[in-house]
């Protein structure tokens, strides 16, 4: 799927749909992609066919293909589910849709972290939030947020494990490299292919 190169444009390839969706610098979006009212960060990217929604997502995140993020509800206090009580020009029944309702559905913000994984195929529910550093498992559906730096797995995803110990996983947030500029991420890309302990020895901050 990946490009030759990316570059600070955002690298989309065919059959993409995207609306009110704002693409950050060094991302690429996977072929057949859905995308409405999405922050996708910078270094970001999207294997096909995933479709994402009212959704904020962080920097140097990892989707894979098939990934459904924030899939939208459907009113079921009303006497009917179907759309045509608000999607109401489609069917001729009204001059206006019900906004009221696209607004509730807009603001089911889903969030996902900085540096984070979510394997093939994982649902992520609207409204839920997957930490930074957290890793979700092919498969997974998650209904409930999961923690920094958590690895979570099944229907409905628990956390299994942690990646890190508490510690480690706090001095990564303290640290959050994920704001450090291109070319000092390119100064220090020896660091980053190390382990995990030698690099927080020299980049930690002191609490």
């Amino acid at each position: 799927m990946s490009a030759e190169r990316l570059g600070i444009l955002p690298t989309l390839h065919p059959e993409c749909q995207l609306t009110d969706t704002t693409l950050g610098a060094w991302t690429e979006v996977g072929r057949a992609n859905m995308m409405e009212n999405v922050v996708l960060g910078d270094y970001s990217y999207t294997g096909p066919y995933c479709i994402i929604q009212n959704t904020q997502i962080g920097k140097f995140s990892n989707i894979a293909a098939l990934v459904r993020i924030g899939p939208t509800d459907h009113p079921m206090e009303r006497p009917t589910l179907h759309h045509f009580t608000y999607r109401r020009r489609m069917f001729g029944l009204a001059d206006t849709d019900d906004e009221e309702f696209f607004s509730h559905r807009r603001a089911q913000t889903a969030f996902i972290g900085h540096d984070t994984w979510l394997g093939h195929g994982v649902i992520v529910m609207n409204g839920v939030t997957v930490g930074h550093g957290a890793v979700v498992g092919s498969g997974a559906v998650v209904t409930k947020d999961i923690p920094p730096y958590a690895i979570a797995v099944g229907v409905p995803a628990r956390v299994v494990r942690q990646r890190f110990s508490d510690e480690v996983a706090q001095d990564f947030l303290d640290l959050a490299w994920w704001d450090w500029p291109h070319e000092l991420l390119k100064e220090r890309l020896e660091d980053f292919s190390g382990p995990t302990p030698a690099f927080l020895e020299k980049y930690r901050r002191v609490r």
